[in-house]
């Protein structure tokens, strides 16, 4: 509520408005229980005297609705698509632990249920009967296969929002890795290693759930650079990976490239067993996509603890605001990932 600074107390504008300072506190915070005309009718009032909110009340009483709303184990829905024939439902592609979603809905006093989109005849409309019938309000998607379930959702009674940009449409809050300054960070890493040809190997879903930032960064970066050492941007073919060792070969022996960014799994075993190369001697190896447990591997850390508790603020804050469906604007928070050194690259040179 943007007005300008002044005395005037909820009591003040009430009385203006001809309405109790209930009224007045729910316009306040967007409650649909007031009437359009009397909304109207309070805001003219505040902005008649000057009147703004108290920073430090509304959070006093943002905690109390909190601690209420902990005594009714109000729950928040993760929503995820559940196809096992789909190419993004293999091991190359990782998405958000419900652990890291659950340890930041708790802090907010919520509980996290999964939904499993496609799953036998588990179809959208069923689940919004579901979560309708619970009375869940709060609702975040992980969008996990090529169908998109979660487009199908009306969102017109949730605060909700989404993991990357997977799911485009509706154009709901989302929180995300900002991977241009993941794919910039770690070439940088690798040029202090002495690696002058670096190349970026990933699937199309991968650039897209990015909202095409790796592509983005390759091509900032390579213009900063001569064109003898440009490495074009290889998009597999398939997002099931394991179709595209042809493609895939033909690209490095084509380019040659002297360190490599990639997924973990498929592509370090085609460049042992079919290019005869060795990591790190003969090229430096960087995972895309680093989770714990790839120890043996440099790589990006997106930091999915961070983008699950992003996005999870993003509902809990529409929750205490009153707001519901898709957004007019919408908020999209970034996540700065960090880079991880390990044995699959040089160590660095003296800066």
């Amino acid at each position: 509520m943007a007005l300008k600074s002044g005395n005037a107390g909820v009591k003040a504008v009430a009385e203006r408005a001809g309405v109790s300072a209930m009224t007045v506190s729910r316009v306040l915070h967007n409650s649909p229980r007031v009437l359009d005309a009397t909304r109207e009718r309070v805001m003219a009032a505040a902005r008649a005297l000057d009147y703004t909110p108290d920073p430090h009340m509304a959070r006093l009483m943002g905690l109390v609705r909190g601690r209420r709303k902990r005594k009714q184990r109000v729950v928040l829905a993760l929503v995820r698509d559940d196809l096992p024939e789909d190419e993004l439902h293999g091991g190359a592609y990782h998405y958000m632990r419900v652990e890291d979603v659950r340890a930041r809905a708790r802090q907010h006093g919520y509980e996290v249920e999964e939904f499993w989109l496609g799953r036998g005849n588990f179809r959208p409309g069923r689940v919004q009967q579901i979560l309708e019938a619970r009375g869940v309000e709060g609702v975040l998607v992980s969008v996990q296969s090529s169908r998109k379930f979660g487009a199908e959702l009306d969102y017109s009674k949730f605060a909700a929002a989404t993991f990357g940009y997977g799911l485009t449409e509706p154009a709901l809050h989302r929180a995300s890795t900002n991977m241009m300054h993941g794919i910039l960070g770690a070439m940088r890493e690798l040029e202090a290693r002495g690696y002058r040809r670096i190349g970026v190997a990933i699937s199309e879903w991968i650039n897209a759930r990015a909202d095409h930032t790796y592509s983005g960064a390759v091509l900032h970066y390579q213009q900063g650079v001569p064109a003898r050492r440009r490495v074009p941007l290889l998009l597999f073919p398939h997002n099931a990976l394991e179709h595209d060792e042809a493609a895939f070969c033909r690209w490095m022996k084509r380019w040659k490239p002297d360190a490599l960014i990639s997924f973990h799994g498929v592509v370090p075993v085609w460049l042992r067993d079919v290019l005869k190369l060795r990591i790190p001697h003969d090229l430096g190896f960087v995972v895309h996509d680093w989770v714990d447990g790839m120890g043996d591997w440099a790589g990006i850390n997106h930091r999915r603890k961070h983008v699950a508790a992003a996005a999870v603020d993003l509902v809990a804050t529409q929750l205490v605001q009153n707001e519901r469906g898709v957004p007019e604007v919408t908020r999209q928070i970034l996540i700065s990932p960090q880079f991880v050194a390990g044995p699959s690259i040089r160590e660095a040179r003296s800066r």
